[in-house]
């Protein structure tokens, strides 16, 4: 029954030592992934980025600021001087909350009166909106309690009261689905895009291609065509089901959002065909594909947001594509906002596609020669 069994497996054994790919996918990828994921995910969410709107501007004010700031939790990246720019700034994703100080704060401090403070909190991050809202009904009630306790006064003087914007009820649903269009989209554009090219080559079908009159810039679109329509295809699908069973609703113009989509594709598509230009056969083209998909899942922002990620982590998320198909998907779902808001997020996603698309084209002819 097992005659032969030490040829075979010392046989499979030189096959795979003459296969310094299989070895260092086998081995390298998992521990690290295992090593940069492990460190960057973290669900205590720091350093959230804070536009505040001060209309007191005294030291009682500033200390107040400051207080907010010392938690760690909330990181002052602008000011601002209107409820509509304090509005804007969270539209257009510079800040995930604003803080509004009214302009008799420091009299009411002073008076031992009721001082309200506004903290606008977006809710179209559930996770990071619960954490900003604890944190700021906290400091306001441990800043009240330490003043009670130091000036013998009958009520709490600093009210914080927070509001959400966007996603009143903070709805899981309303923040997880649309990160699944973008998710999705990755997915299909990059794994079946990868395997299929391999397949081509494992079949011996690519060459056979080559000796017919199709040029190889014509070769080379035509096979990424029909995975551009099955993403779109999908996209479609999705939206409908996160309307229809979901219930999350399309704040923005779905028309830009259709526009914006193609872009994406650019750089889901480019990076399945890098893919296949690195891999040897479809087990390969499989590996190298979750190297690419599983950074996007967690590192982009879908299941736990960029601010919670160590400073060293956070560049990193910032070469991944769909770190801002992401931003632009929330952006006009969620927050309603429209070009003015998405336009840097666009051209970036824009250049990415363009360059990964440039690589692997030159290496995919490369191949092909």
């Amino acid at each position: 029954m097992f005659r032969g069994l030490w040829s075979v497996t010392k046989k499979e054994f030189i096959h795979v030592r003459r296969d310094p790919i299989t070895i260092f996918i086998g081995l390298m990828i998992p521990m690290v992934q295992l090593a940069i994921l492990g460190y960057a995910l973290d669900t205590d969410i720091k350093h959230i980025r804070t536009a505040v709107y001060d209309l007191d501007h005294r030291a009682a004010s500033t200390e107040l600021i400051d207080k907010f700031e010392a938690t760690q939790y909330y990181d002052v990246v602008e000011y601002v001087n209107s409820d509509d720019a304090l509005r804007q700034a969270i539209v257009d994703g510079r800040a995930h909350v604003g803080i509004k100080i009214p302009p008799d704060y420091s009299e009411r401090i002073g008076r031992g009166e009721d001082a309200r403070v506004l903290v606008l909190v977006d809710g179209s991050d559930s996770q990071m909106a619960f954490r900003a809202q604890s944190t700021a009904v906290s400091l306001g009630l441990q800043l009240s309690i330490r003043r009670v306790n130091s000036t013998h006064l009958s009520s709490p003087p600093i009210d914080i009261r927070p509001r959400t914007l966007f996603n009143p009820n903070m709805r899981s649903a309303n923040f997880m689905v649309p990160g699944l269009l973008g998710v999705i989209m990755q997915l299909v554009t990059v794994m079946l895009t990868a395997l299929a090219i391999v397949r081509e080559k494992e079949n011996g079908t690519l060459e056979q291609l080559l000796v017919t009159p199709v040029g190889r810039l014509g070769l080379m679109i035509g096979k990424l065509v029909p995975y551009a329509v099955i993403g779109i295809l999908e996209t479609a699908l999705v939206l409908f089901v996160m309307w229809a069973i979901f219930a999350v609703p399309i704040n923005g113009s779905l028309l830009l959002l259709w526009a914006l989509i193609p872009i994406f594709l650019f750089a889901g598509l480019g990076l399945g065909l890098l893919i296949s230009t690195f891999a040897r056969n479809q087990p390969q083209a499989f590996q190298l594909s979750f190297l690419v998909i599983l950074p996007s899942v967690l590192l982009s922002g879908f299941f736990f947001p960029r601010e919670a990620m160590p400073r060293i982590i956070y560049p990193v998320t910032t070469i991944i594509p769909v770190t801002y198909f992401l931003e632009i998907l929330r952006g006009i779902i969620l927050r309603g906002a429209g070009w003015p808001e998405l336009w840097r997020q666009s051209l970036i996603l824009l250049g990415m596609g363009v360059a990964i698309l440039a690589v692997a084209a030159a290496r995919f002819q490369k191949r092909l020669g």
